[in-house]
C-alpha cells in the first residue's frame, strides 16, 4: 500500500514538473512588437484598340502603364517617420508611328516629425523630396533631340518646418520657411541650353563654346504642401497633393505650383480604375515646340496631364 502511495506521488510530481516546465517555455516567447507599417501596391493598366475593315477608319494601338507605390511608416511615441516611393512608366504603340512615352516618374518622399505630446496634431518636421524620370523625353514626332532625360531634370527639396497631421481625416499639411531646392540637369546638351533654369553655356561670336552650361541650380525659399488621402465614396479613394514653392532670391512671390489629383475606383480585389490630373507651373521651365522638323524653345506654360486607366492592381 505504501509503495502505491509513493509511486502515485512520484508520478504526480513528475507530471506537475513537466507542466510547470511547459508553462515556463510559453512565457519566454520572443517579443514581436514592431513600430513599422508597410504597404506595397503594384499595377498594370492596358488599353488596346484594333480595327478590321472599319469603314470610318482608325489606327491600331496598344498602350500600357506600369506603376508601383511603396510606403513605409515608423510610429513610436512622439516620433513619426513617413517614407514613400512612387514609380510610373507608360508606353504607347500606334500603327504607322514610333513608340512613344506616355508617363514617366520616379518620386521619393520622406518626412520625419516629432511632437511634444501624444495628443497634439502638430509636429516639428523635416522633409526630403526627390523627383526624376526613367528615360529620355521628346517633342514628338521629333525623336532626334531629347528635351529631358534621367536626372535632367531631377528636383531635390530639403527643408525644415512644421506639419499638421489628422489621421482620422487623411489630412497632412506642411509649412517650411526654409527649404533648399536643387535642380539637376546632368545631360550636358540640355545644360548647355540652360534647360530647367540652370545657367546655359557661354559662346563667342563665332559660336565656339567658352564655358559649359552648369548642371545644377540651387534655390532657398518657402515650401507649403498639402495632402488629402481618404475614401470619398464606396470603393472610391481620393489622393490630392499640392505644393507651392517661392524662392527668396529670384523673383520672390513668383510661385511654382505642382498639383496632383487622382481617384482610385475599386472594381474587385484585383481590378481597379483610376482617373487623374497633374498640373505644373514653373517659371524656370521653358516649353518646347516642334516646328519645321526642329525643336524650338518658347516661354513657360501651364503643364497639364490627364490620366484614365483600367487595369490590374495588387496590394501586399
Amino acid at each position: 500500500m505504501k509503495f502505491r502511495v509513493y509511486l502515485t506521488t512520484v508520478v504526480f510530481l513528475a507530471f506537475f514538473s513537466q507542466l510547470k516546465a511547459q508553462v515556463l517555455i510559453t512565457t519566454t516567447l520572443p517579443d514581436t512588437i514592431t513600430y513599422w507599417t508597410k504597404t506595397n501596391t503594384v499595377g498594370l493598366d492596358i488599353n488596346q484598340v484594333a480595327f478590321v475593315n472599319w469603314s470610318v477608319g482608325g489606327n491600331n494601338s496598344v498602350a500600357g502603364l506600369a506603376k508601383g507605390a511603396f510606403i513605409r511608416k515608423y510610429t513610436k511615441g512622439n516620433l513619426n517617420w513617413n517614407n514613400e516611393l512612387i514609380l510610373k512608366y507608360g508606353l504607347n504603340s500606334q500603327e504607322g508611328r514610333e513608340m512613344r512615352k506616355t508617363d514617366d516618374q520616379i518620386q521619393m518622399n520622406s518626412t520625419f516629425g516629432y511632437r511634444t505630446d501624444t495628443i497634439s496634431n502638430w509636429y516639428y518636421s523635416s522633409k526630403f523630396t526627390f523627383n526624376t524620370q526613367f528615360a529620355n523625353g521628346y517633342a514628338y514626332p521629333n525623336t532626334d533631340i531629347e528635351i529631358s532625360a534621367p536626372f535632367a531634370p531631377a528636383y531635390i527639396f530639403l527643408g525644415v518646418g512644421t506639419e499638421y497631421i489628422r489621421k482620422d481625416l487623411g489630412l497632412t499639411a506642411y509649412f517650411s520657411p526654409l527649404t533648399e531646392k536643387t535642380t539637376l540637369v546632368l545631360n550636358q546638351m540640355l545644360a548647355d541650353k540652360g534647360a530647367f533654369g540652370v545657367d546655359g553655356a557661354i559662346y563667342d561670336s563665332e559660336s565656339n563654346k567658352l564655358r559649359d552650361g552648369k548642371k545644377s541650380r540651387t534655390e532657398v525659399g518657402i515650401l507649403v504642401t498639402n495632402q488629402i488621402k481618404r475614401p470619398v465614396a464606396k470603393n472610391i479613394k481620393m489622393d490630392h497633393r499640392i505644393s507651392f514653392y517661392s524662392d527668396y532670391l529670384n523673383n520672390f512671390g513668383n510661385i511654382d505650383v505642382d498639383w496632383q489629383l487622382s481617384l482610385d475606383m475599386t472594381v474587385n480585389e484585383y481590378v481597379k480604375a483610376n482617373i487623374g490630373t497633374h498640373i505644373i507651373y514653373d517659371d524656370d521651365i521653358k516649353a518646347t515646340e516642334e516646328r519645321d522638323g526642329g525643336v524650338v524653345t518658347v516661354g513657360p506654360k501651364l503643364q497639364l496631364k490627364q490620366i484614365l486607366g483600367l487595369g490590374l492592381s495588387y496590394t501586399f
